[in-house]
């Protein structure tokens, strides 16, 4: 029988951000979910973002942002990856983010976006449910 084929998830920095304490954590959370996680590092453009998605065929992205630039980075990353044919990526976005946002955001294309405090269980069985796994 064959082995069904792993989640794979970007989690990425967009911006100038530079904590990175949650993200690490999530990555680490998905890999022990038994998903395959790529972890972009800090200081990420929507472009470098999207390179990886296409480069390692991503399932999700999973975009972390502490610094106020969601609104901006968020949508440009959903159009870009619309951009080169990759339409069947999730987006997640978690970070501080204020509620009045999220309806923006997921108009924009993102998928779901996670609050501080939100149970990691949640985060993963969301992503299991809504990712669409190639093969």
């Amino acid at each position: 029988m064959a082995q069904e084929k792993k989640i794979k998830v970007i989690v990425a920095k967009p911006g100038l951000d530079g904590h990175d304490r949650g993200a690490k954590l999530l990555a680490r959370i998905f890999a022990e979910a038994g998903m395959e996680v790529v972890y972009t590092g800090l200081r990420q453009t929507p472009e470098m973002i999207v390179d990886t998605a296409l480069q390692e065929d991503a399932d999700v992205v999973g975009l972390s942002s502490l610094s106020g630039v969601h609104m901006y980075f968020f949508p440009r990353v959903v159009e870009l990856l619309k951009q080169k044919g990759l339409d069947d990526v999730l987006v997640v976005g978690g970070g501080i983010i204020p509620q009045e946002d999220v309806p923006e955001l997921k108009a924009a294309g993102v998928a779901e976006i996670f609050g501080p405090g939100t149970p990691t269980n949640q985060i993963v069985d969301f992503i299991r449910q809504n990712a669409r796994k190639k093969n």
